[in-house]
């Protein structure tokens, strides 16, 4: 007769954290290279739209489709964090950390749905934004969402965790610290440059690659082997 796992309880509590971490890692990478075509891909200026679009219709669409995935993604990674956190969960930092990031991940849907929307209805007919002031506009609303909005919600979620990892521990203090000095960043740096909102993937990629090592530490330190006993 197959032998069974020893406590099916435990594989599952170890299996779901690092699964989740991955897809936090795969929320940095498919963020960031969605933002990068868009930004790349998109004329900011509108008398360069009917130059520009038609030459990279491809890394548009492209960037488009990956953004309700990288969306996926990011519901994985909060679901590792409240994980992390156990029954050291605190309501009112909790509340505050899945409020953030819910309003983040609803500002760079609408963002990309914002600019897609645009391009769709300058792909389909170009007489719709004539004189490129619609065009202009759309571009501005979906920069905004995503560089001003999107960006503090994601600065306020970083705060809320750092400050429930400090009260916990259930991650390293350095990590807390090094969390709010990101946070700052985000908060105040807007407008000093667009890309700064690269920031927050690299620090959700950073946090994914922390819990994927420290998963295993404690697997490696806590796991016992399975021995048989006799007779068995």
């Amino acid at each position: 007769m197959a032998k069974q796992a020893a406590n099916p309880s435990i594989e599952r509590e170890l299996r779901t954290p690092r699964a989740a971490a991955i897809a936090g890692i795969l929320f940095a990478a498919l963020y960031s290279t969605s933002w990068i075509l868009i930004r790349l891909s998109t004329p900011q200026e509108a008398n360069m739209v009917g130059e520009s679009l038609p030459q990279q219709p491809g890394g548009l669409s492209l960037a488009m489709s990956l953004v309700p995935f990288s969306g996926i993604a990011f519901l994985w990674f909060m679901g590792v964090v409240r994980d992390r956190m156990g029954q050291q969960e605190d309501q009112f930092f909790s509340t505050l950390f899945f409020g953030s990031g819910f309003l983040y991940l609803s500002m760079s849907f609408a963002s990309a749905a914002v600019l897609g929307g645009t391009l769709a209805l300058l792909a389909a007919d170009s007489s719709l934004l004539q004189g490129g002031a619609s065009y202009a506009l759309g571009v501005a609303i979906s920069s905004r969402l995503n560089s001003v909005y999107a960006t503090r919600m994601a600065g306020a979620l970083m705060v809320a965790l750092g400050t429930i990892w400090v009260r916990t521990r259930v991650m390293p203090r350095w990590l807390a610290l090094a969390t709010y000095v990101v946070a700052a960043v985000l908060l105040t740096s807007i407008g000093f440059t667009v890309w700064v909102v690269l920031l927050f993937p690299a620090w959700v990629a950073a946090i994914s690659a922390a819990v994927l090592v420290l998963n295993y530490r404690e697997v490696s330190e806590g796991e016992e082997p399975d021995i048989p006993s006799e007779g068995q």
